[in-house]
């Protein structure tokens, strides 16, 4: 009776030392979020990280394209091999409570010398010179998990695995706007590419006329010459923008996890309209949007299991052990059950000691570990604020540029008229023609540049704010 009472009193004592926590967890740190963006709209409660990518990207070869590389691309296939090692690894800790069982086999013959005390006693009392040893048996060991050991292996498996997650959204993300962006660059050579050429023909008319005007003596040679020039320097363009356009198709088919190929595009830098909807919602929502913030929140779940696991380590382990079998000294009695059964079973528990500053320090490098994860999300969201801010920026003050320079160009494209009829008529000299058509093409240029910069700029809001991965 008392027997049982003291078993019972000591299976009592672990279950309430294994309900025991031996370090205590950092929750996730309340981060310093400002009420509203700077530059966003106030009165935004809606966020247009929301919305899918096949819906924010309305241009059906872009969405080929975006197609294409998430399932395609390198990374992301990288990624995908990443949580299936980690879904692995995590189905594998719900066996860290159970007991390890080894099943052992053995057979073995000793043969020691006659001379020998064993081998004396051998041929006295067995009538033999050698002795037979034939096992069969079941092991086990078990290790109590007092300090929550185990539990925090678990978690942090389970974290670890979770950022693997994390990590596919952060590439899809990445993926979604380094694609689209390369994208719309494309079609920004290509209308710079037009204008270029444009603009050739245009020179090539005005040197013409110049030539008719040296024959008639109305110019110099030296008008001529300059006219030439100003065609030659859109002349050099042409090629300039058709080695971009190839190394431009070359990196998105890289992207998209194929060879280097011309890409397909069927629209127009002109044909896209700018997104009017620059929706933030509130800073908050980045905690649950962003992966790389997701990531962090994550990582020091993992340091404050790694803590606990430290601290685990510095106190005493409960050891369980039991072996279990059939042994015999001959072959035919092996199986003779129940007379070739044996068992054993211990109990102990293990206190480190010479180790114990090592694993001291282990447990304080652990905390220092965990106090840099909570500095590392903090960071990543300052980061993540400012990314959007950054955007929201560019969105407001580059369709700021736009206006005047569409404005810019109204008034070019009259002047180049005035100063061609002009010019025909002998009334403009040749210097006031090949600078109205310096300016036009400029400005044609500028104009769709800050047209894919305009595009870029969405889209940087887009992945600042987490969007892309949906």
């Amino acid at each position: 009776m008392n027997k049982r009472i003291n078993i019972s009193l000591t299976l009592l004592a672990i279950l309430v030392l294994s309900a025991c926590k031996v370090s205590k967890d950092i929750s996730n740190p309340a981060p310093l979020l400002p009420a509203n963006f700077r530059n966003g709209n106030t009165e935004d409660t809606a966020n247009i990280a929301n919305i899918k990518w096949q819906d924010f990207f309305t241009q059906s070869s872009l969405q080929k394209l975006i197609s294409t590389a998430i399932t395609n691309n390198f990374d992301m296939q990288t990624a995908l091999k990443n949580i299936e090692s980690a879904n692995l690894v995590l189905a594998q800790t719900k066996y860290a409570y159970l007991p390890d069982a080894r099943l052992q086999i053995g057979a073995n013959i000793n043969r020691p010398s006659d001379n020998s005390l064993n081998g004396i006693s051998l041929s006295q009392f067995l009538g033999q010179s050698y002795i037979e040893d034939y096992s069969t048996s079941i092991g086990l060991s078990w290790e109590a998990d007092i300090w929550g050991k185990i539990k925090n292996q678990k978690a942090a498996a389970l974290a670890s695995y979770l950022q693997t997650n994390e990590a596919k959204k952060a590439i899809q993300t990445n993926l979604v706007s380094s694609i689209s962006q390369g994208y719309y660059n494309l079609l920004m050579l290509d209308q710079q590419l037009q204008i270029a050429k444009k603009n050739v023909l245009l020179s090539d008319s005005t040197l013409r006329i110049a030539q008719l005007q040296l024959k008639a003596s109305e110019v110099t040679q030296l008008a001529v010459e300059q006219v030439e020039a100003q065609k030659l320097v859109a002349a050099q363009l042409v090629p300039q923008f058709e080695q971009a356009i190839i190394l431009q198709e070359n990196a998105l088919s890289i992207l998209t996890g194929l060879l280097p190929d011309k890409i397909e595009r069927d629209e127009n830098l002109t044909d896209i309209t700018i997104p009017a909807n620059t929706a933030t919602g509130i800073p908050a929502a980045l905690l649950s949007k962003r992966p790389d913030i997701k990531t962090q929140e994550l990582a020091l779940q993992i340091a404050n299991a790694n803590v606990g696991i430290t601290k685990a380590s510095m106190y005493p382990s409960l050891s369980i052990t039991a072996t279990g079998g059939i042994n015999a000294f001959k072959a035919s009695n092996w199986f003779n059950i129940p007379a070739s059964l044996f068992g054993a079973a211990a109990g102990g528990i293990t206190q480190p000691l010479f180790q114990r500053k090592q694993l001291r320090t282990q447990f304080e490098v652990a905390k220092v570990n965990r106090e840099k994860v909570v500095i590392q999300f903090r960071q990543s969201v300052l980061n993540a604020v400012g990314e959007v801010s950054d955007a929201l920026a560019k969105v407001e003050k580059l369709k700021a540029q736009q206006l005047i320079i569409d404005q810019r160009q109204n008034t070019l494209t009259n002047a180049i008229k005035n100063a061609g009829l002009l010019f025909r008529n002998g009334m403009a000299n040749y210097l006031e023609v090949i600078t109205a058509q310096s300016n036009v093409l400029q400005n044609e240029l500028q104009s769709a540049t800050i047209k894919r910069a305009q595009l870029a700029a969405n889209v940087e809001l887009y992945k600042a704010l987490g969007g892309g991965w949906e």
